[in-house]
């Protein structure tokens, strides 16, 4: 006979918080590995791929930055990655794919100003306008997509829970 499998669930506030620090644990970890990638030549400058520079679509969706062969397949994987836990429960809905979204957005923004933090060859002083050629837009401090993606995570996280 098969027991039947139970499933504890946490109140919202502790499955939001849990989320949140996992999402930030991630964007630690994967910050770091791509300071090993990168070194301290920010957005795939010095790998080996290709790189489309300048298209109308880039000041749309991309931040005017280069659209490079790099990330088009690591913003692909984190996508997978964050989608994968509503592919393993075979469940899907609105609010799921709100979480989802929120949380790939949400790291996002973390990954790449913990990339500054961690890497010996930025650091907290470094992360200016001056210094970080690659993010062409900044508001009060911080890149510009910091701030819209920010907004854009907590809207859909306030719809998911």
């Amino acid at each position: 006979m098969k027991a039947k499998m139970q499933i504890i669930e946490w109140p919202h506030l502790g499955q939001l918080l849990a989320m949140l620090g996992a999402v930030l644990v991630l964007a630690y970890f994967f910050a770091r590995v791509e300071v090993e990638i990168e070194g301290d030549a920010g957005w795939a400058a010095n790998l080996p791929t290709w790189r489309i520079e300048d298209h109308p679509l880039l000041d749309i969706f991309w931040g005017g930055r280069a659209m490079t062969g790099y990330h088009l397949w690591m913003f692909s994987f984190i996508g997978l990655i964050f989608h994968f836990p509503l592919f393993f429960m075979g469940a899907w809905s609105w609010q799921l794919e709100a979480r989802a979204a929120a949380c790939v957005m949400l790291f996002w923004i973390a990954e790449d100003f913990l990339w500054f933090i961690v890497n010996p060859a930025f650091g907290w002083r470094r992360f200016t306008p001056a210094q970080v050629a690659w993010h062409k837009r900044w508001a009060f401090g911080a890149p510009i997509d910091y701030w819209l993606f920010g907004v854009a995570g907590i809207v859909l996280l306030y719809y998911a829970f």
